[in-house]
């Protein structure tokens, strides 16, 4: 029993090893996740000033028709 329970104690001892290392490596990538979501965020605004200071010039707002939102394909391409 007593071979048991020693057995027991350095699986769990090991688990709890294992657990903080994982835990580590998640706060980690947590905060990388953190600095690239803050870097996409400020391009993002900085594409938004960007196109708002071309629209403020007069200048013609040609959207991008390669970006397609829906996976839908035109009407007019379904013509039989």
């Amino acid at each position: 029993m007593e071979r048991l329970n020693s057995k027991l104690y350095m699986e769990n001892y090991y688990i709890m090893q294992e657990n903080e290392k994982l835990r580590k490596k998640a706060q980690l990538l947590n905060q990388e996740n953190q600095a690239l979501l803050s870097e996409l965020k400020q391009r993002l605004s900085q594409a938004n000033n960007n196109n708002n200071n071309q629209n403020d010039n007069n200048a013609p707002n040609i959207p991008d028709l390669n970006i397609s939102t829906s996976g839908h394909s035109t009407s007019s391409s379904r013509k039989a």
